[in-house]
Parts: structure tokens; sequence; C-alpha cells
């Protein structure tokens, strides 16, 4: 049985794009009181179902799959740029293909406009009509505004009329900036990219008896089940651990273990298997904020999901990407990693930043395990002894050393040397992914 907060979470997704909403109209159609109604529409703008903007409301958008995910809609670019719109409400709904900078004569720019693009200009009133026509939104930076026959045409057209107080140099780097962020969004796997949903998971009642897990352990040939209520309420897991030696009729929730570790469908892959590794357990549950399961997902669908994503390529460039670009393994047999500090990885005064210094550490770390062939690793802690401060430019020597190693933790010692000073010393200690 749906909550009052997944209800209305349904009602908005089947609205229809591009529809307005309000607090009060969705609290009086779905007879909720407002304060329940302000906390779905949220939730709501997290999932990317709607877009709020100041002066305008909040407007249903186009749900974007997660390969199209670097698509913004107009909404968004509005509140991305600080906007105002003004004309062509009705058309925030829809997504860009691409933007354009109109830094040409008009007939030039109409070559490079064309539907589906933001054209991003000056107080250039002529360029903002051919725009329109060709059926791009329009863009007006400055904090221009434009010709009440342009925002006719925009609301005929229902296409946006936006202005931006921002230059043109700072607007488009924004929005690149947000295209740039989506796509980093898109190459980092959630759980709810690969879970198993309820309609296929198998699970047990709590007034059920161990005879019943005994039933379902034979058909499924699984060893862990949730525990749920008549409402799908998550208060147990049981394993086959729970159930030795005990008799058949005793109820399930009597042997069960309450209150187990979950999860929510936001949280990343890689998180929940460092959890499920930490843990200890095979199969974790997939619960909505009511504690209602959504799902489960197993060690095996963690590690994967995880192998499967190592050989996509990358469409964002993310800090470690830029740091691992700077790294150059050298040394056969002993590893030695030589690495250059940037400008993008320097602190106020110019020397390496502390985030930096740790994520070279840490890849380097990785580097050293997948040498010794023992496969995926996280950073459990790090101690740090000292630091010198690294000026930009500096060519850094890092050599690892293995100091204790065992079936699930590894202990990394690292000595970090810029010519022949010793700038830097730490120790890692890593937990192995394995199965």
């Amino acid at each position: 049985m749906s909550t009052k907060h997944e209800k209305i979470l349904q009602y908005i997704e089947s609205l229809p794009v591009g529809d307005k909403i309000s607090v009060r109209q969705i609290a009086k159609e779905m007879q909720v009181s407002e304060g329940t109604a302000y906390r779905a529409i949220k939730e709501a703008e997290n999932r990317r179902l709607v877009s709020s903007i100041e002066r305008v409301g909040t407007i249903r958008i186009e749900k974007k799959k997660k390969e199209n995910i670097e698509r913004l809609t107009f909404a968004e670019i509005v509140n991305i740029v600080d906007g105002q719109v003004l004309g062509g409400k009705s058309g925030l709904h829809k997504s860009l293909n691409k933007f354009v900078i109109g830094a040409m004569q008009v007939e030039d720019m109409m070559r490079y406009t064309d539907a589906g693009s933001l054209l991003i200009v000056g107080n250039r009133f002529k360029a903002h009509e051919q725009a329109l026509k060709e059926g791009a939104a329009v863009l007006i930076t400055g904090g221009f505004d434009t010709t009440e026959e342009n925002k006719h045409l925009a609301d005929e057209l229902e296409l946006p009329i936006i202005s931006s107080s921002y230059d043109t140099f700072t607007v488009a780097t924004m929005i690149n900036r947000a295209i740039y962020d989506q796509l980093i969004k898109k190459d980092i796997l959630l759980i709810e990219d690969i879970y198993v949903p309820i309609e296929d998971t198998a699970m047990l009642r709590k007034e059920q008896t161990i005879n019943d897990f005994h039933q379902l352990n034979t058909r499924t040939t699984h060893g862990a089940f949730p525990v749920v209520t008549n409402n799908n309420k998550l208060i147990g897991m049981i394993t086959a651990k729970d159930v030795i030696g005990k008799d058949g009729v005793e109820p399930i929730e009597k042997v069960m273990t309450k209150h187990p570790i979950s999860t929510s469908m936001k949280t990343s892959v890689a998180s929940a298997g460092h959890r499920m590794i930490w843990e200890g357990i095979d199969l974790l549950p997939i619960v909505n904020d009511d504690s209602v399961l959504q799902g489960v997902i197993s060690r095996q669908d963690v590690l994967k999901a995880l192998q499967h994503a190592q050989r996509q390529p990358q469409h964002g460039e993310t800090i470690d990407d830029i740091v691992k670009n700077e790294m150059k393994i050298l040394g056969e047999e002993d590893l030695v990693v030589e690495f250059t500090v940037t400008p993008q990885m320097t602190n106020q005064f110019g020397a390496i930043s502390y985030g930096a210094f740790t994520t070279l550490l840490s890849e380097v770390g990785s580097i050293a395990l997948k040498r010794k062939k023992r496969g995926d690793a996280v950073a459990e802690n790090m101690t740090i002894y000292f630091i010198k401060p690294v000026q930009m430019e500096s060519i850094l020597t890092v050599i690892p050393h293995i100091l204790d190693m065992s079936r699930k933790f590894v202990k990394m010692d690292f000595d970090v040397y810029n010519g022949s000073t010793l700038v830097g010393k730490a120790m890692m200690m890593f937990q192995l992914l394995e199965r």
C-alpha cells in the first residue's frame, strides 16, 4: 500500500509535461496537508520531475533518462543563470540540444541556430526575433529587455526568452559547467540503476514460520530474505544462520534480525558495496523515507556493476581524473609513481591541496594493490604524519610500501619526495572488495 507521499509523487509524474503545480493545488487535489504537499514537491524537484522558478512557479518537466541526463530544460537554465522569464513561459519544460553564442552578424548566427537551440546574445532585438522564428529559445545577457512584439511571438511559439544580468562569457561558462556536472552524474552508478524491484523480490511476512523460510529457500536458493508487514514496511532480515536448529513452527518474527541495515535508491553502488563488505552482509534491502521496501541488492549485483562500470568510458572529468592524468608509473618490480602538481590542485597559497594529496595516495595505493592482483579496494582511513608545502609544477615521486596484507585489509605506507627531499609521509588502510 502506497503512502501519501508516494501517491503525490505518482500523481505529479502522471501530469503532462509543462503543467504548472502549486502546494495549495496538490494539497486540495490529493486531500493532504500543505506541509505534506510541500515535502512531496521538494522530493519531485530532487528527482528532476519538476523545476521551481521564482516569479513563474513550479513546472512539470521531462524526466531525463540516465543516458540523456546531460540535456537541460529551459526551466533549469533559468535557475542556473538567475534569470527572469520575459516571455514564452509555457515552453520552459522543453529541453535544449545546444547553445549558440551570438557574437556575429544576425545572418551568420542563424546558420548555427536551429530548433531546440538556445541563442545567447545581448540586446539585439532582430536576432531575438529571428532565433524564435527558427525554433530556438533566447537568453539575453547583461540584464537587457526585448521588444513587446518578441515577447508576444515567444508566447505564441512557446519558446522562452530569458534575461540574465550576467555577461555572455559568464552565462556560457555556467551552462557548460551544469552540462559537465550532469555528465559526471551520468557516470556514477546509483542503486536505482541496478536494484531488483520489489515485484521480483522474494520476501517473508512477520507472521510466517521457519518452515515457510525453508520452502522459499528451496524454491529460490537464496540464503536471506527481507521480512515485511502487510504494508511492505521493512521490519527485519532473516538468513539461513538465523534458523539453524530452530523449530519449524516458530514464527519468523522471533528469530529475525530486527532494525536491519538498509539503504535508499540514491545511494551510490560503490558506497553500498563498501558497507556490505564492512558489515559482512550479502543482501541489502532498499527502502524509501517511510521504511517501505522498494527492492533489494546483492553483493554479486554490486560487484558485477562495478566491474562493468570500469570498462565504460567516462564523459565528465572529476578531480580524481585530473590527478590520474598527471601520474606516470615507473619501476617494473617496485612501484614508483611520478606526479606533476598542476594549478588546479593547489590551495590559496599555491601549494598542493590536502584533497589532491590524499587523492594521489589513494590512487597510488590502488595501483599497488592491482599489481598484487588483489582487485578493487577502498581507502578505509588515512594518517598523514606530515606534509610540507609543495608548489605548483613541482614533480613528486611517490613510493608505496605494503606493511601488512590479509584477506580483507591492507595496510600501506607512503613516502613522497620532491627531488631528494622527503615532503610527505602517510599510512593508509584499504578494504578489499572481493567476493
